[in-house]
């Protein structure tokens, strides 16, 4: 495929509070300042960072937002006076000894696009530092060779960039409650409230990086691929870390969503195990209990154990009622949904405090971090699909290609141009929007019908077919042919006959 060459720009604005002004800076404050870095993925894809820094004082009313008692507060209270633009970030630096960071704290996250960052003695020093703030909030080499996973060898990846969804216009996501045993358990779950509570601001919030559809169902009498191992000690029922990849496979085939989906369907299902093996707990690789009672598994969905009490009596009435308690339920879920986009926050430096994003799921740089990420995957897909259609049309040399589909390539490869200049402007949202009708002009043309034919019905096939039903007829025709040759060579030789 063509080499992807993409310049990422990061507008970044540096904010110096009263106290924090490192004593080494090359000039006075206001001024400019451009720092470049090669991100290597590989020789096929170079990807370029350019952060492009603009140094200044706080203004009058930034330093009484910084008066705050705490960080979150002050977050809060510059948010307003920020440069809100997607992909832009604001860096306000505070002196060493202020005591809006806590101890051991020298960077505070915020949930916007801004972060607190206690001033550091050098401005060689104080630069470190940013470099790995604006990685954290922007993208970082292992997320654009996530990005670009279909074009990296094999080994050079970390198994998390495996783990990702891929890119797509849209998603499904499908709430599944498994009750394998209805004559002991009435299971019920308000599942529409808990969406519009729990999953509908994440998803509204995720709205600009795909479209997305819910819808649940109950599957009766459905259960695992794998007989739970009863421990004596605790007595209760167990699965191993190594049998969880068989656990889905039967459930999978009760699911059935995914076949008709034109997008890549999320599972989480909801796993009531039935009385004859409750309770029933998931152990990790070295045995522990895991405490979510929950695991997932990458680009597929999660599958959470859901325990229902015994009864204290045991003439207690069969089934059951169990009311299903929903935030618990969704905390897990929408903690699987983060890690299948890739906005786990495990890898952070212990001097890192990052805000909760609170019941919008992602702050918004994690959704700049997603656009990143998904704008340069973007255009490294559209790039590989042209490249395809170009080497399957010169294959087939009978090909006619219609101006429709002439059109959507002519298309495609402006809104890749248009999305590589963006980028190198700054201007995430704009580019970001430009690599996705790439996609869907360059997917258009590559699935065109007119073309599609052509693919199933190269000229070998076409004389495969057709020979068998010729060569009966053929035989003939070509005997008489050659009888008529005959005779045309006898009559020529008779002399004529003189009157």
């Amino acid at each position: 495929a063509a080499p992807v060459q993409v310049q990422l720009v990061v507008p970044m604005t540096v904010v110096f509070s009263p106290g924090s002004v490192p004593g080494d800076l090359p000039r006075p404050l206001p001024f400019r300042d451009v720092q470049e870095m090669e991100i290597s993925v590989n020789l096929r894809a170079s990807v370029t960072s350019r952060y492009e820094m603009r140094y200044r004082s706080t203004t009058g009313q930034e330093e009484a937002a910084l008066a705050a008692a705490t960080a979150r507060e002050a977050d809060a209270a510059l948010h307003p006076l920020q440069d809100t633009t997607l992909g832009s970030l604001t860096m306000y630096v505070v002196p060493e000894t202020s005591s809006l960071l806590p101890q051991g704290i020298n960077v505070y996250v915020g949930k916007h696009r801004s972060a607190l960052v206690r001033a550091a003695g050098s401005l060689a020093a104080l630069q470190a530092r940013l470099r790995e703030v604006t990685q954290l909030m922007s993208f970082t080499a292992s997320s654009m060779a996530a990005a670009l996973s279909d074009r990296v060898p094999n080994g050079q990846l970390s198994p998390d960039a495996r783990r990702n969804l891929k890119s797509s216009l849209g998603y499904e996501i499908t709430f599944s409650l498994l009750n394998p045993d209805p004559k002991s358990h009435t299971v019920d779950w308000d599942i529409e409230g808990a969406v519009n509570r729990y999953v509908k601001p994440v998803l509204d919030k995720l709205s600009l990086v795909a479209n997305f559809s819910v819808d649940s169902q109950i599957l009766y009498y459905a259960v695992l691929g794998v007989t739970p191992r009863y421990d004596k000690e605790s007595s209760s029922f167990l699965l191993s870390a190594h049998s969880l990849p068989h656990v889905i496979n039967p459930v999978e085939a009760r699911l059935g969503s995914s076949a008709a989906s034109l997008y890549p369907v999320l599972n989480f299902l909801l796993y009531v195990p039935e009385r004859s093996h409750s309770p029933l707990y998931i152990q990790d690789k070295d045995g522990a209990p895991v405490s979510t009672n929950a695991f997932h598994s990458p680009r597929w969905g999660g599958i959470m154990v859901y325990n229902v009490e015994a009864p204290a009596s045991p003439q207690a009435s069969l089934p059951l009622h169990v009311d299903v308690d929903m935030a618990r339920v969704m905390e897990v879920f929408l903690a699987q949904l983060r890690l299948l986009f890739g906005l786990s926050r495990e890898e952070v430096p212990p001097e890192f405090l990052l805000e909760s994003p609170g019941n919008e799921g992602l702050a918004d740089w994690e959704l700049d971090h997603l656009l990143w990420a998904h704008t340069v995957e973007n255009i490294a897909t559209v790039s590989t699909t042209l490249t395809s259609l170009a080497q399957l049309l010169d294959k087939i040399g009978n090909i006619v290609i219609k101006d429709d589909v002439a059109s959507e390539v002519y298309r495609a490869v402006a809104s890749v141009q248009s999305a590589v200049t963006k980028l190198s402007l700054g201007h995430l949202h704009a580019a970001f929007q430009a690599s996705k009708e790439a996609v869907t002009s360059s997917e258009r043309a590559f699935f065109d019908p007119s073309l599609l034919h052509l693919l199933y019905f190269p000229d070998d096939q076409k004389f495969a077919i057709y020979i068998p039903l010729f060569l009966p007829m053929a035989v003939p025709i070509l005997l008489s042919l050659a009888k008529i040759a005959r005779e045309t060579r006898l009559r020529r030789k008779e002399p004529t006959k003189m009157d």
